[in-house]
Order: C-alpha cells, then structure tokens, then sequence
C-alpha cells in the first residue's frame, strides 16, 4: 500500500503537484538580483567601441556574432522572471530610441548590486525603491543642464553626421566616418517635408563581395533577383504591380468542354492565347516599359511580354512589392488588367547589374521625390555584413531621434559623472534612509564610465578619479578618452563624443522602472509546467485494416 504524504501546508497545498515557491529576501530578493547581476555582467563586457563580441547561437541554430546588447538579449531566451523584466526594458529602449539597450541593462544592473548591499545592512527594499525613484527625479532635472550641442538643421548632412558619428562608434570603431556619411546621405535624401521620418524608408541590401568601403547608397530600391524575361532595362518607365500571377487565367468555375474534332482543339487554346496577348498588349500600349508581379510568369506570357519589349521582376515578398509600390508610386494590383493613369508607377531606370557576382535589379529613382532609398552593403562575409547593417540601423535611428528631438549630452561617461557628483550632493540635503539609496544611484551610475574604461584595459578606479577631479573643476564635459593619452581624459564635446538626450532621458527611466519593479518582488511562485500535447501515434497503413 502506497503511503500518501500529505503536502505543505500554506500556498503548496493550493497548486498542482510540481509547483514551486520561493519567498522572502533570501529565496526571492537575493536570488532575482544575482541572476540580473551576471545577466548585466556578460552584457557589460560588449559596452562601448573597445566592447568584446558575443558569439551567439540562437534556437534555430542561426549563427550571431555581435556586441550589439539589443541583438544579444534578442535571440537569447531568457528564461529567468526577474531578468526578463530587463530585457524588456532594454526592448521598450530599443523600440523608443532605437538604441541605448546596453546603457539600460548595465544601469540596472548595477543598481540592484548597489541594492543588495542596502538591503544587507537592513534598508528596506520600499525605501531603496523611493530613494531611486527620487534620484531619478534629480536626474531628469538636471539633465537638460547638461545638453552641450543641438542639431536644428537636420535635411543639411553636414550637420547631422557629428550626431549619427557616436552611435555608429560604439559599434563599428575606425569605419564610423564613412557609415555616417553614407546613413547621413540616405536618410537626408528621403525626408519628408511634413510628416514625421519612417526608418522603414531606409532599405538595406547586403551582397557578399569587396569591402565595407565600396558600399553605396541609391535613391530607390535594390533586389537581389535577375529578372524573368530577356528585357534587362528600362528608362523613364511606367511600372505596373501586380500581386497575383501573370499567365493564363484559370476560370473560377470547373466545366466540361465536349471537343469534337481537332479544329475545334486548336481553336480552343488559341482562344486562351489571343486573351492572354490581348491583355499583355493593352498592359504595353499605356505606356508600360515594367511588370512586377508578386507570383510567378507564365512561358506564354513571357513570350508575349518580351514581344512587345517589356520588362518582368517577380517579388516572392509581398512587403517588397508594397515598399517598390510606395517608391514608385503605384498601385498594388490583385487582378491581370490594364491599370488606369492612376495606378501606374513611374521610375526613372530600371535595369539589371552585377554586383561582385550577384545580379541584382535597381530601381533607381534620380528625382529629388524619392520616398525610399537603399544602403548597399558589401563586405566578406555574412556575420560581418549583419554587423554593419546593426550599426546602420543605430545610425537611422537616431536620426529620426535628431528629427524629432536635436539635443545631445556629453558621452564618454561625462553625462553620468556629472550626474552622479550632483546626486551625492543632494544626498546630503535628504533627512531618512533614502539618502542611503541616492547614493548607492551615484555609484551605480558610474557603472557606465567604469564599463567603457574596463573594456579599454585601463585602471577604472584610478580614471573615474581623474573625471570627478576634472568636474569638481567645472568641466561638465570631460569624460574617458579610450586612445587614452591625457590620464584617461577628454572633453567629450571636443572629440565629438556625444549621445542624444532622448537615449538618456529614455534610458534612466526604463533602468530604474526595471530595478524598482524586480526589487519589489518577494514572492516567486512557479506553476508546474504543462506537459503539452502527446506526439500524434503514426498512422497505420490501410492494409492493416
């Protein structure tokens, strides 16, 4: 006879079987801040231009290397509760700024480290919580003090690269002039006039081959394809876009036709024929010089369109066909009949190149109207051309961050220096426990200048003295030069090392609310997992019955 134990009593006696719970500072506060501090400290290493690369293999098996923290935390599964709330926090940055996810996670990071030692000596984790809270309040106070450079004129190129120059640093060092330009150059060249900038717009075509240096911008649209007929270019054309088949129209309905004698065959399918030609004549007789179609081309439809000389590109993807559609524009079309004046696009050339050994169609647009442009990217191999296009994305996004908002704050660590020399003064002005916890902000916050000197392999205590040394003497600018000369030191503002202020302000926001939120937690309860559903038995063969 099986002997029945019964279970706990309390919350285990409620769940299934299986279920776990973990309660108190030791089972649930200290547990979730150790697992954020290793998460942040494996992340913190890839931090800034000398940041290390992660070589990451995803569920799939799809290879990553990178130092990009947005892709890191993006294809690892984290599973952990308490450090997912980081990495979403660090994807709400990213979906806001568009960068800045390493500066989140390592911030928050080190604040539930500083919170652990509080919570050692006996602050209460409420009192830690509304001490940062307050301290973020000072910070966001003070940071527009802090804006030492703003760009207005953001269609001038010249003027926005010293923006685009830093995020693009940080992650390609010693190619960050060039990415600029060609980032400043795509996106100047498609701003709208009055409705905000879509990083969309910006398309990126990579084509293995050469080196970084010969890649290019177009004002249109690059595919990697050949196209379906003989006809290989078209000037000043009228583009037609379909999303379904160009070939023979099956009917709609299933009908039996009673075929007698072998006129009536051969007059039969040249019914069809003469359809198909007479729709591909009018489709060319309004001025049509290019068919896209989002399916395939039939031989007879293909015979009949070189005929009468025009060009054929199939898309597989029905987002290009939407973003082609948008560049030259046109109308999508989901039926085989001639479009009206209205529906045809126009593009100024359209024609096969190759490119290393890859054939590509260009859809070039020389007019000043162009809505899309795309970064053709060359480079040796996959892994580096997926790199590139990260730093690019960097640098499109803050553009749109310099269209919408152009201030910029001291990087280098300055910004977050300076910020923690004002927190430690106002600390003292604070009556209760939550000075304790302004505090710990301000060390906390030096884990982002503490970080970049680590990663240069330079003495990180010895630097963050010589900048506080630099702003207790009134420079608010002076931050860590990594091509170290002057003791470590720079003015940021001079060496054009700048961040934006929306990617700070956004920044500390999202640490904080991460930090606050896993430090409030003091119960973890785990449902058992679901088993999921059985594996289907094979089917037998009908033999058997």
């Amino acid at each position: 006879m099986a002997l029945h134990i019964p279970k706990a009593p309390g919350v285990p006696q409620m769940m299934k079987e299986g279920a776990r719970m973990y309660s108190g500072l030791e089972e649930a506060v200290y547990r979730n801040i150790n697992a954020c501090k290793q998460f942040a400290q494996s992340v913190r290493s890839a931090y800034g231009p000398n940041g290390m690369n992660k070589l990451i293999i995803n569920h799939i098996d799809k290879q990553f290397i990178t130092s990009d923290a947005g892709t890191i935390i993006r294809e690892l599964d984290v599973e952990h509760p308490a450090a997912k709330l980081m990495v979403l926090a660090s994807k709400m940055q990213d979906d806001e700024v568009g960068d800045g996810t390493n500066f989140v996670i390592v911030l928050s990071g080190a604040l539930l480290e500083a919170a652990e030692e509080l919570l050692r000596l006996g602050v209460t984790t409420s009192e830690i919580a509304e001490g940062y809270e307050r301290a973020l309040d000072k910070c966001l106070e003070i940071l527009p003090e802090l804006v030492c450079h703003e760009i207005k004129d953001y269609k001038n190129p010249a003027a926005v690269i010293p923006g685009i120059k830093p995020s693009i640093m940080s992650k390609q060092y010693g190619y960050e002039d060039f990415i600029a330009e060609l980032v400043a150059k795509a996106c100047v060249g498609i701003l709208p006039e009055k409705t905000t900038f879509n990083v969309d717009n910006v398309r990126i075509c990579k084509i293995l081959g050469a080196g970084l240096l010969q890649s290019e911008v177009l004002s249109g649209m690059v595919f990697k394809r050949e196209v379906e007929g003989d006809i290989t270019s078209a000037t000043k054309a009228k583009v037609a876009i379909y999303s379904c088949p160009v070939d023979i129209t099956q009917t709609e309905t299933k009908g039996t036709v009673l075929i007698k004698s072998a006129d009536e065959l051969l007059n039969f399918s040249r019914g069809e024929e003469s359809l198909l030609e007479k729709q591909i004549k009018d489709i060319a007789d309004a001025g049509v010089k290019v068919i896209v179609a989002g399916a395939k081309f039939g031989d007879m439809a293909l015979h009949y369109l070189n005929k009468y000389g025009v060009m054929a590109v199939r898309l597989n993807s029905k987002f290009d066909l939407r973003r082609l559609a948008k560049t030259v524009n046109a109308t999508v079309l989901p039926r085989l009949t001639t479009p009206t004046t209205q529906e045809l696009g126009y593009c100024d050339t359209v024609h096969v190149d190759e490119v290393g050994d890859t054939r590509v169609v260009v859809f070039c647009m020389e007019s000043a109207e162009s809505r899309i442009s795309t970064v053709v990217i060359r480079g040796s191999t996959d892994n580096y051309m997926d790199d590139i296009e990260r730093a690019i994305d960097d640098g499109v996004n803050t553009f749109k961050g310099i269209a919408r908002d152009g201030r910029f704050v001291p990087g280098a660590g300055a910004t977050e220096i300076e910020l923690a020399q004002k927190l430690l003064q106002y600390a003292d002005t604070l009556p209760g426990l939550e000075q304790y916890a302004v505090r710990k902000f301000a060390v906390a916050l030096e884990s982002i200048p503490r970080a970049l000197v680590d990663n240069s392999g330079a003495n990180a205590t010895d630097v963050i003295n010589n900048i506080y040394k630099a702003h207790r003497e009134g420079n608010k600018n002076a931050g860590f030069d990594i091509e170290s000369e002057n003791n470590g030191i720079c003015d940021a503002k001079e060496r054009g090392v700048l961040d934006a202020y929306v990617l700070k302000n956004w920044g500390l926001k999202y640490a904080v609310e991460a930090a606050t939120t896993i430090l409030k937690v003091d119960q973890i309860i785990m449902a058992k997992r679901a088993g999921g559903p059985k594996p289907k038995a094979p089917a037998g063969s009908d033999d058997e019955s």
